[in-house]
C-alpha cells in the first residue's frame, strides 16, 4: 500500500490542474496571480465556521516538489511535454499567503486563505488547499457546535473508527481539539500533536472474562488511577453497581475510579438512576461519562433536561460532520497582471481583487464584517487576514495548538448569541462589501455585459 508522504503529496491533485500549468507553461504564462480560497455559503445548519487546516496547508506549501517517480509517472501519461516536466521538476513554491488564523470563526464569502504567486504555483496547489482546508474547517467547526452545546462539561474526539479515511482520521482529531475537544481516542494524534490521549474499554473486553466484576476487577489493578468503566455491555444499572462493588473494594489498594461511561440505552432516564447508585455507594466524585451516536442536538437536549453528566465522547458526528458532511468550497483567480478578475457564473460568481476582511465588534460581541480590497483605506475593525508566508518562506511561527484552541473560545464567546444557538432559522452574520469592492464589482459586471 502507498501512502500519501512528502515525496508523492504533489501528485494528489486533479489532473486538470496540471493540464492547465501545461497551457500556461506552453504560452509563457507565468506572471504574479493572486487566488482567493472561500466558502460560498454556509450549509444551513451552519451560522458560522471555524478556520482550521492552514498549518498543513503552510507545510504542503514548504515541501511542494516533483520528484523522479512523479515527473516519470507524469511522463508515462504520454500528455505532458518535456519542457513542461523538466519545469515541474525545478518546480517550488515561491509566492506569499495571508490566511485567517487556525480557531478565528469565518462566514461565507470571505477569504480564508489567499495566494500570490507565479500562475502556475498558485494553480497547481488549488486541489490540496480545497482538501484540507474545507475538511479541517468543517470539523472545527462541528466541534465547536459541540463545544457550546456542552457547556462547562468535557467532550473527547471518538471519531477515528467512523472518519473516512487515515488521514481523515488524524487530522478530524486535530480539528476536533481546535474546536474544543480536550482530548482525543486517536493514539497517533496524541504523539503527532501532542493532544492529550483518552480511551475507556470495550464491550469485548468485558465479554471476554467470566462475569462483569472479575472484568472491571482486572482492568482496575491494571490501571489503577483514572480509569473509566464502560458499565453498559449487559444491564447498566447493574454495570453500576458492580463498578462500585469493585471500586470500593479495591480502594484501600489505591485504586481510584474515576468515572463509567454509557454508550447505550435511554441516556437520560440511565444517568439519573446510575448517578443515585454511585452516590449511594459513596462515590459522588465518580464521574458520569455518555456516548453513542451523540451531537450537540442530543448533548443540549441532556443538558436542558438537568441529565446530570459529567463529560461526553463524541464519535461519528464528530468526524464525519454528519448534519453538515461537506463545505462549498472555492479557490478562485481574483488578480493577476492584467488587474482584479471576476467570474459571473450564475450561482457563483466571485468578487474581484486583493482582499482584507475586517470585523467589526460591538459592546459585547461581533457586530458585522466588512470585506473590503486590500489597498483601500480599513473601514474599521480588526483586519482579519495575516501574512504567512513571504517568497515562499514562513514569516511568522506557528501558534501552538493550545492556542489555537483558545483563540476558537474566546471567538465563539464573542459571537453573537443568535449565532451560538442551534437553532437553524437564526438571522445571519451580516458580511459586508466595502464602497470600493461593491464599485469594482459592479463596473467588472457592467464591462463584462
Amino acid at each position: 500500500m502507498t501512502w500519501v508522504t512528502d515525496d508523492n503529496v504533489s501528485l494528489l491533485t486533479d489532473l486538470y490542474e496540471l493540464t492547465m500549468a501545461a497551457s500556461y507553461h506552453a504560452h509563457d504564462m507565468n506572471d504574479q496571480a493572486t487566488f482567493d480560497l472561500f466558502v460560498r455559503h454556509l450549509p444551513k445548519q451552519r451560522h458560522f465556521l471555524i478556520s482550521c487546516g492552514i498549518e498543513h496547508a503552510l507545510d504542503y506549501l514548504d515541501r511542494l516538489h516533483f520528484d523522479n517517480d512523479a515527473i516519470a509517472y507524469l511522463r508515462s501519461l504520454g500528455i505532458f511535454e518535456d519542457g513542461f516536466l523538466e519545469f515541474l521538476a525545478d518546480l517550488e513554491f515561491t509566492g506569499e499567503v495571508r490566511a485567517i488564523p487556525e480557531g478565528e470563526a469565518v462566514f461565507d464569502g470571505e477569504p480564508i486563505l489567499s495566494v500570490t504567486a507565479p500562475l502556475i504555483e498558485a494553480q497547481i496547489v488549488e486541489t490540496f488547499l480545497l482538501n484540507c482546508i474545507m475538511f479541517e474547517t468543517m470539523i472545527a467547526s462541528k466541534a465547536a457546535r459541540v463545544s457550546i452545546a456542552a457547556q462547562d462539561r468535557r467532550f473527547v474526539d471518538f471519531s477515528l473508527r467512523r472518519d473516512q479515511g487515515a488521514d481523515a482520521g488524524l487530522r478530524a482529531a486535530r480539528a476536533s481539539f481546535v474546536g474544543g475537544a480536550v482530548a482525543t481516542s486517536n493514539v497517533l494524534a496524541g504523539r503527532v500533536f501532542g493532544i492529550p490521549v483518552n480511551g475507556t474499554m470495550a464491550h469485548s473486553y468485558v465479554m471476554a472474562f467470566e462475569d462483569e466484576v472479575k472484568a472491571f476487577r482486572y482492568f482496575l489493578r491494571d490501571f489503577p488511577q483514572d480509569t473509566v468503566l464502560l458499565i453498559d455491555t449487559f444491564d447498566v444499572e447493574e454495570g453500576a453497581r458492580r463498578a462500585a462493588q469493585v471500586a470500593n473494594e479495591l480502594g484501600p489498594e489505591g485504586v481510584t475510579l474515576s468515572g463509567v461511561r454509557i454508550d447505550s440505552g435511554d441516556l437520560a432516564t440511565l444517568t439519573r438512576s446510575v448517578r443515585k447508585i454511585l452516590d449511594e455507594a459513596g462515590l459522588g466524585e465518580v464521574k458520569i461519562v455518555l456516548s453513542g451516536d451523540l451531537d450537540e442536538h442530543r448533548i443540549e437536549a441532556l443538558l436542558v433536561d438537568g441529565v446530570p453528566v459529567d463529560a461526553f465522547g463524541v464519535g461519528t458526528q464528530m468526524g464525519t460532520s454528519g448534519d453538515a458532511p461537506s463545505l462549498g468550497g472555492a479557490y478562485k483567480l481574483v488578480e493577476d497582471a492584467h488587474g482584479p478578475k471576476i467570474k459571473l457564473s450564475t450561482g457563483k460568481a466571485t468578487f474581484p481583487g486583493r482582499k482584507q476582511v475586517y470585523r467589526v465588534s460591538g459592546d459585547h460581541s461581533y457586530d458585522h464584517d466588512v470585506i473590503a480590497l486590500e489597498d483601500e483605506a480599513p473601514p474599521g475593525g480588526v483586519a482579519l487576514l495575516h501574512q504567512v508566508m513571504v517568497e515562499g518562506e514562513r514569516c511568522r511561527e506557528s501558534d501552538s495548538l493550545a492556542a489555537i484552541q483558545r483563540r476558537c473560545r474566546n471567538t465563539l464567546s464573542l459571537l453573537p448569541e443568535r449565532l451560538r444557538s442551534l437553532d437553524q432559522s437564526a438571522e445571519v452574520y451580516p458580511v459586508r462589501h466595502s464602497p470600493k469592492l461593491e464599485g469594482l464589482i459592479r463596473r467588472m459586471q457592467s464591462e463584462a455585459g
